[in-house]
């Protein structure tokens, strides 16, 4: 993987990613605005306490790496920072939107399992359903910026993380999803499918918490 960012990096960029997205009137952000988004308590993992001058330190190493840029005008004297790090006429990376809402949430909270990625992405883009998210994962695993984790003891799905840093955890050499030999009978497949609503249920319930918490 040709781009390794740092923790701090990720989340900057994760938060340009997001906001770009959910609060278009705003973006570009302000340097103000992107500490605020990189400190937020909801949908970040782990929860960050960043200065301004650290944040300026990091816009400043991605601007090294050609990854952020200034923009001046706007109406506002104050300058402020837009990515390059995808969809963009400056960089190789292209991603769907579906797999630009992936990306940009493991950048901000971290590995994720397929359900926790459906739900958490609902303010970036859609999917139909959890396969559709495998499916995004797959073409994001074949192009070597994702990669699965190996499944933890006592839980039904494998989570999921982004290859743009060097303190990625260890990955698991194994296809992108376990095939068993044969057919899967029709009741393992309805147990397999309400197993994962059961999880994005309980991941829905948690956000929803944690947002009234907010």
């Amino acid at each position: 993987m040709a781009i390794e960012l740092t923790p701090h990096e990720a989340r900057v960029i994760g938060c340009l990613l997001e906001k770009e997205v959910t609060t278009p009137e705003l973006y570009p952000l302000t340097l103000n605005s992107l500490t605020t988004a990189s400190n937020q308590k909801s949908n970040r993992d782990p929860v960050y306490s960043l200065t301004e001058a650290e944040v300026l330190d990091t816009i400043e190493q991605l601007k090294t790496k050609r990854m952020v840029s200034d923009v001046e005008g706007f109406g506002s004297r104050v300058t402020k920072y837009q990515h390059r790090f995808c969809n963009t006429e400056f960089g190789s990376l292209q991603f769907t939107t579906q797999q630009k809402g992936i990306i940009c949430v493991l950048l901000l909270r971290g590995p994720q399992t397929p359900g926790e990625l459906r739900t958490r992405t609902n303010r970036l883009c859609e999917f139909s359903d959890v396969k559709d998210v495998e499916s995004a994962l797959i073409a994001l695993v074949e192009k070597g910026y994702v990669a699965q984790l190996p499944r933890e003891p006592g839980k039904r799905e494998s989570r999921y993380v982004h290859l743009f840093g060097s303190d990625t955890p260890e990955t698991e050499a194994q296809p992108v999803f376990d095939q068993t030999p044969g057919e899967t009978s029709s009741l393992a497949t309805r147990v397999e499918a309400l197993e994962r609503e059961v999880e994005e249920l309980k991941a829905l319930v948690n956000e929803l918490l944690n947002a009234d918490a907010e």
